[in-house]
């Protein structure tokens, strides 16, 4: 169903991909917009335990083209790096493809959300304070993972 990667002396590991995952972070999520068109967009992200989680407003353009397709593509790299006396730079990415779930249970969304915030927020007093805030306003994304693949590209 999905293509074998086409550069694959390029591929890099599933764990270095999952370590990605972890570390980054910032990708960009791809849905079947209106009209056919694709609409992506750059959204922090959780990856746990196999799985991708977004936080999301309950209404706008995302949300309609999720519910009307939930299949999306996900794309992550690092910062990159250079080798000493090389100038260009070396850039590892992830590309998944999956189906996203809006979350509705608050019991299931309040620790993923906690985790969420723990990543991006400096400290566990700020998060609370922000799920107490405006928890019950989000919407959480689950993203089930159905193919994943990550390479190492040098920018030469």
């Amino acid at each position: 169903m999905f293509r074998k990667m086409r550069r694959f002396r390029q591929e890099i590991s599933e764990e270095e991909c999952r370590e990605i995952l972890k570390t980054e972070m910032r990708g960009v999520l791809a849905v079947k917009g209106e009209d056919g068109y694709p609409y992506a967009l750059p959204m922090d992200f959780l990856y746990d335990a196999g799985k991708l989680y977004f936080h999301s407003a309950r209404q706008g353009h995302k949300i309609d083209a999720l519910k009307a397709d939930d299949r999306v593509s996900f794309c992550v790299y690092d910062k990159g790096f250079r080798k000493e006396g090389d100038w260009a730079l070396n850039i590892r990415s992830v590309i998944l493809f999956g189906r996203i779930r809006l979350m509705e249970d608050t019991e299931e969304v309040i620790p993923i959300l906690r985790k969420f915030g723990l990543k991006y927020y400096p400290t566990e007093e700020s998060v609370e304070k922000e799920i107490a805030k405006d928890g019950s306003r989000v919407q959480m994304l689950e993203l089930t993972i159905d193919h994943m693949t990550g390479k190492l590209v040098n920018e030469s």
